[in-house]
């Protein structure tokens, strides 16, 4: 590759852009430009060359046209080993572009402006943009394509030691290049796909965030890919502000536990532990919650990871460091707070930011040997009070109350998935059982004794009786659950037997 002598700028964003290109200068690289680009790198005192005068037309349609012409895209394109295209160039008096430095308009961003008007949206659809790149990109074996300000770096560090970028660097920059136009065509065939629940095509092109030292186990690869722009209250969007980095379980743990810590609001506390909620609780203060929710399962909790829905203070913070936890997430964590926090020098400390973390965008996917499986998230806000009372008693007030608890927690545990709760913490939680009868046992396994007015919520119908009858044995009074099953009948006359409440929700939230 010959060295470079001419760079073609054209960049929405102008970050680092004038130091940039004041570099290429004092390397004796000729600079082009266009529009709002040129007039910046004018008015910092650099000679520019604009592509109006290259090409001889005026940019037109309101900045629609302006690179789309042979005398820039020839000089791109061009193959230097091809003597027919050295010739070619020669003959129409077009000098090869050896750089080409472009990013696009902000298509995504603008499209998530609620102000903004279909008409603006698509008028940030970039066609010169995604041109130069394609172009500079297939012809990478000349041509060095700069997306990224963050290559800017990389790309000087290369022209001031070799006059030339490596292959190496061109073929990455290419890939690079590549990556973000089929990100950017993405984005707009998403924009103007007709509104359906499953799209006819997938379409998945996610930036990597950060590699993770392993996956689920330590002999697997592993990287975290991030959603751009990060929705808000998410693990994707969070700032780590102390600990050890963050592992493939623990993202899984932390947005289980965020994603409940939201459903609960802001009094509320949660505690993960292998993607299961083991305590889940409201308090006046976000200590008494963490407290009500270390009770519910405190073997379980131990090296697990806690989600506050409010403001993590320095009396919930002096709690959370009697013991061993993995991390601690909230939307705001206090200064007082951080330094308390600060005595465990491993642990991770996330702040997701202020304000409830909405309903979450696209889809819920699983990757299947040879497959995608893509569903709607399971996000239904259900008030119990719209539920069937099934049985000759209705609950009480303070039954309600614990009803709604259990049914809220109850959606975020592994099938087949029972909560015993009160009004405001969870008691014992049976999880990822293969038998309902099985979870049952086990919530009330982990429960204290004496479960008198307490609710129990099922994520599915029961198919039998017997896991209801072990609940009433155990004194729980009040039970909610999705009905649905043949015996529906054999269940209700087991709980008027036993003159418990049922009310039957009518939608089921299994969670595999």
């Amino acid at each position: 590759m010959n060295p470079a002598r001419r760079a073609l700028l054209s960049v929405f964003d102008k970050q680092g852009l004038v130091p940039f290109a004041r570099e290429l200068h004092a390397l004796g690289i000729e600079l082009v430009s266009t529009g709002g680009t040129a007039r910046l790198l004018a008015e910092a005192g650099l000679p520019v060359i604009r592509v109006a005068d290259l090409t001889g037309f005026p940019e037109m349609l309101d900045g629609r046209v302006k690179t789309l012409h042979p005398r820039i895209h020839a000089g791109i394109l061009a193959v230097r080993a091809n003597p027919g295209h050295v010739r070619e160039l020669d003959e129409h008096g077009i000098a090869p572009i050896d750089l080409v430095v472009v990013n696009l308009y902000p298509f995504e961003k603008t499209e998530a402006d609620p102000t903004k008007t279909p008409e603006q949206i698509i008028e940030m659809i970039d066609v010169g943009g995604p041109t130069m790149v394609r172009g500079g990109a297939k012809n990478w074996e000349d041509v060095g394509v700069v997306v990224d300000p963050a290559d800017y770096d990389a790309v000087l560090a290369e022209l001031r030691s070799h006059g030339q970028l490596s292959r190496e660097l061109r073929r990455r920059l290419a890939a690079k290049a590549f990556g973000a136009t089929a990100a950017y065509d993405a984005a707009i065939a998403s924009f103007l796909a007709p509104d359906e629940a499953i799209p006819a095509r997938l379409k998945l092109d996610l930036p990597k965030a950060f590699d993770l030292v392993y996956g689920e186990n330590p002999h697997q690869h592993a990287a975290f890919y991030r959603e751009e722009p990060s929705p808000p209250g998410s693990i994707a969007g969070a700032s780590v502000l102390q600990g050890k980095p963050l592992s493939f379980n623990n993202i899984l743990d932390f947005d289980a536990a965020l994603g409940l810590a939201a459903d609960l609001g802001g009094t509320g506390c949660v505690i993960v532990k292998h993607g299961n909620p083991c305590g889940a609780a409201t308090g006046e203060t976000a200590a008494a919650a963490f407290q009500a929710a270390l009770a519910s399962d405190p073997t379980s909790a131990f090296g697990g990871v806690i989600a506050f829905g409010g403001v993590l203070d320095e009396a919930a913070a002096a709690c959370v460091v009697e013991a061993f936890y993995e991390g601690v997430a909230a939307p705001e964590i206090d200064p007082p707070a951080r330094a308390v926090l600060g005595r465990k020098k491993n642990l991770r400390v996330l702040e997701t930011g202020p304000g409830r973390r909405g309903r979450r965008a696209g889809l819920d996917l699983r990757r299947v040997h040879g497959g995608v499986l893509a569903q709607e998230w399971d996000e239904a806000d259900e008030s119990v009070r719209n539920a069937t009372v099934a049985t000759r008693r209705p609950p009480d007030a303070g039954e309600w109350r614990a009803l709604q608890f259990a049914w809220t927690v109850v959606r975020h545990v592994k099938s087949n998935a029972i909560v015993l709760a009160n009004a405001v913490s969870t008691l014992g939680i049976g999880a990822g059982q293969m038998s309902r009868v099985d979870s049952v046992r086990l919530a009330i396994q982990k429960a204290p004794a004496g479960l008198s007015g307490v609710a129990l919520a099922s994520d599915a119908f029961f198919p039998f009786r017997d896991g209801l009858d072990l609940a009433a044995e155990a004194g729980i009074t009040a039970v909610i659950q999705p009905g649905g099953s043949i015996r529906d009948a054999e269940v209700v006359a087991a709980a008027n037997e036993r003159e418990m409440a049922m009310v039957l929700v009518g939608r089921r939230h299994f969670r595999h």
